[in-house]
């Protein structure tokens, strides 16, 4: 029988013990948590781990990620980094020709931030790919650009929905080629996507992932093969999502935990396909795409809440969350309020919401699975939201406190590839919004990337997602500096090293600090990263 381990010398962030610099595992649990001297005294035959001072917390969860799409971009074409459209096409054509026959697979580019001001034409992406087919998603992953090889492989797409003759492709034809360029994938690419990943996560202290797949975002069979990774190796759990509409018997044999995530009511503002009640300030010609509509919506959320599942939708635009609001009043009315918010369903994104509807949504339940690197990338006066919306409108996106007042549940993600995975970094963006008075506590921060994560799944147990006895062994340890408490009047800009506060501390969120390394990340007891550490 395998001995307890005993953790110490260390900083454990627990509300059981604000002081604790120790804690005891047995198996996959925690059993213990306090101070050193009396661990010792507890457990003198424990395997015993010398923390020297390292900073212990509940894994992070990430609750909206695409995983073979992201290790795609760490194994791949990682266009995230490019600052001008010469350097996108330049390193088209460096892939391309060190990766001939292949087909060329990129993510990130963001036109908003390159001189130019634009996207390649498919002419200077054909010269550039050389004959090659090549599909580069936008960074928010709801345009792309494809090469006429590509396209040539799926006809039809010419006259979908979103058809360029010689820009992006959105809507209808972006899925088109995205179907076409997920063919062209083996298992074997794949696994390597997914692994890469999945390591990549908990090498930033991540122990659980939501992925949310769908058929026009992967495959069944990418959804499958991915949680099958998750229980086979030493990596984070993968909770699995299946956004289509009514897909009962499919939810079934992928064993989801809903049929939620990624099912459209709307696009993205960045590709202009979000859902705007006015049209685009940069385009009045436009005001998105609504893919859903209020009686669609109705019909899933109670057809989900009947099978006991959870439904949700991906949900950016102000037009899009009128409808989605529409939609849960209408099931409502089928299923009663009691129902309807034991489904625990959730949205994702709801960036654009106004506080009458953020409680109206906190009354039947609902989750916000929400991705603060947006404000923090995009943001502010002069950011790409400003660029699409116009001001004011286009600085009122992604409003946290508001959300958390009402008293919906906040989960924290990156929609990786979208944003990076890089938690404290995401907790740091929802406390310093881009837009006074919309970020939260570091604290609620930090639990909505940790419990809220769980609270999202439908985990609510009251230890998942903290360091107390009883809890999972599911924990990461960081080097970090020094540990502070926020004020507790949110009006008041300081921060207190006092453990008489009995509040656990966290590292500093200051703009300019900087963030904690990961040594070590711990799921159910078993490692599954080791930074190398003495830890």
């Amino acid at each position: 029988m395998k001995l307890p381990t005993l953790l110490h010398g260390g900083r454990i962030h627990s509300q059981a013990s604000s002081d604790a610099t120790a804690m005891a595992v047995e198996g996959d649990t925690i059993v213990w948590v306090g101070q050193d001297a009396v661990g010792k005294a507890l457990y003198r035959d424990a395997e015993q781990v010398d923390l020297a001072g390292a900073f212990v917390t509940p894994a992070f969860v990430d609750a909206h990620v695409h995983a073979t799409s992201a290790g795609l971009q760490i194994e791949g074409l990682d266009l995230a980094g490019c600052g001008s459209l010469t350097e996108c096409l330049d390193a088209v054509r460096r892939f391309t020709t060190a990766n001939p026959g292949a087909l060329a697979w990129g993510q990130g580019w963001d036109e908003t931030k390159w001189p130019e001001g634009r996207p390649p034409t498919r002419a200077e992406l054909d010269v550039a790919a050389g004959g090659e087919a090549v599909y580069l998603s936008r960074i928010d992953v709801h345009s792309a650009l494809a090469s006429s090889a590509l396209i040539d492989r799926v006809h039809s797409t010419r006259d979908a929905v979103g058809w360029s003759a010689d820009g992006p492709l959105t809507q209808e034809a972006h899925h088109h080629v995205r179907r076409a360029a997920q063919r062209s994938l083996t298992a074997s690419q794949r696994r390597s996507a997914q692994t890469a990943f999945l390591r990549r996560a908990a090498a930033n202290g991540i122990a659980s992932v939501h992925e949310c797949a769908g058929p026009d975002i992967s495959s069944a069979e990418d959804l499958s093969e991915l949680i099958e990774l998750s229980t086979v190796e030493d990596v984070p759990e993968v909770i699995g999502y299946w956004g289509e509409l009514n897909a009962f018997e499919t939810a079934k044999e992928l064993g989801v935990r809903g049929l939620a995530g990624d099912l459209f009511v709307d696009g993205a503002i960045g590709s202009r396909t979000a859902a705007l009640c006015a049209p685009y300030t940069d385009r009045s010609d436009t005001s998105g795409a609504l893919y859903l509509r209020a009686d669609d919506i109705a019909e899933h959320l109670v057809g989900c809440t009947r099978a006991g599942l959870q439904g949700g939708f991906h949900v950016i635009g102000d037009a899009a969350v009128a409808e989605v609001v529409e939609g849960f009043a209408l099931a409502e009315k089928v299923v009663g309020a009691h129902a309807l918010s034991a489904g625990r369903h959730r949205l994702e994104h709801l960036e654009m919401v106004t506080s009458e509807q953020a409680e109206r949504l906190a009354a039947w339940g609902v989750t916000a699975s929400m991705q603060p690197l947006f404000d923090a990338e995009w943001g502010g006066a002069e950011g790409m939201y400003a660029q699409r919306l116009g001001l004011p409108r286009g600085a009122q996106l992604n409003p946290f406190s508001q959300l958390a007042a009402a008293g919906i549940v906040l989960a924290f993600g990156s929609d990786v590839p979208v944003t990076p995975v890089a938690p404290w970094a995401t907790v740091r963006a929802a406390v310093h919004h881009r837009t006074s008075g919309l970020g939260v506590s570091p604290r609620a921060a930090f639990t909505a990337h940790t419990r809220g994560g769980w609270r999202a799944c439908g985990v609510n147990d009251g230890v998942t997602g903290t360091i107390k006895p009883g809890a999972p062994a599911t924990y990461a340890v960081w080097e970090a500096g020094e540990l502070v408490v926020a004020a507790p009047d949110n009006r008041v800009q300081r921060w207190s090293t006092d453990p008489r506060s009995g509040v656990p501390g966290l590292p500093r969120l200051d703009v300019d600090a900087p963030l904690p390394r990961c040594t070590r990340t711990v799921r159910s007891g078993r490692t599954i990263y080791d930074g190398g550490s003495s830890q």
